[in-house]
């Protein structure tokens, strides 16, 4: 599938990850709609991307939100081709702390219903309206790509539930694959080491330094380009599919 001419929806689309990927996109030569709870961010991202861009605020946890914002993301040019689920949140917590503490279940519960549970969602109503495009070459009709961690494989102290989100994309990204091949849609996953996103924004630079030398070679931090850059590649590679694919210049996380 070619970036030009494609329709794309993206979660967690006006900052970091998301927005990098979106803005490929628009330079692509596609058009892109962008899902997220920002609104100041979503106002400032479409100002930036020009009129094949549309924002619409949606929380991922909300089951009608996100089924009523995929209606009206298919809406806007006749159908989605491509999904980005890069929505995602990061708390961190030990499970007992220093002063005996317990984990916020709460909390837990919180990161699941985003980064797995929304994911998931998101994934489904898009399949629906995937499996309605007309097939290009090879019989396909769309692509999703499924944003994970290495924190999947190398959770560090505090990831506990992060890591375990992120373990749960690793883990059904080929299911997915099977599931949707019949309809002719592909799913793979990405999982990002250490990159220079608004979660880093307020981070020393010392902090960065130490993060990036973590990087076998480039030793930096990755960028929402290099994100972009491999999501262009998985869209328009027809064989891959139920991967997943590390990009984190060889690095290995440590405990802490």
């Amino acid at each position: 599938m070619k970036i030009e001419g494609s329709v794309a929806l993206v979660t967690g689309g006006v900052s970091g990850l998301g927005f990098g990927a979106a803005s490929r996109f628009v330079r692509g030569g596609g058009s892109v709609v962008m899902l997220d709870i920002n609104d100041a961010h979503g106002a400032a991202a479409v100002d930036a991307l020009g009129e094949s861009a549309r924002f619409i605020r949606c929380d991922v946890r909300d089951r009608d939100a996100v089924a009523d914002s995929v209606v009206r993301a298919a809406e806007e040019w006749g159908r989605i081709d491509i999904l980005v689920n890069a929505a995602g949140v990061a708390p961190a917590q030990r499970l007992i702390s220093r002063d005996g503490e317990l984990f916020d279940l709460d909390l837990f519960k919180f990161v699941i219903e985003v980064n797995l549970i929304g994911m998931f969602d998101v994934t489904r109503n898009v399949a629906a309206v995937m499996s309605t495009n007309e097939p290009g070459p090879d019989g396909e009709r769309g692509v999703i790509v499924n944003v994970a961690s290495i924190a999947a494989f190398e959770g560090q102290i505090g990831q506990a539930a992060y890591s375990a989100s992120k373990g749960g994309i690793v883990g059904m990204t080929l299911p997915l694959a099977r599931d949707l091949a019949s309809i002719g849609v592909r799913a793979v996953t990405i999982a990002p080491g250490i990159m220079d996103t608004p979660l880093l924004a307020d981070a020393p630079e010392e902090l960065k330094e130490s993060l990036a030398a973590l990087h076998v070679f480039p030793r930096r931090l990755g960028t929402p380009e290099d994100f972009a850059h491999l999501v262009q590649s998985i869209v328009e590679n027809p064989l891959l599919n139920g991967e997943v694919i590390r990009l984190d210049a060889g690095a290995r996380m440590p405990p802490r």
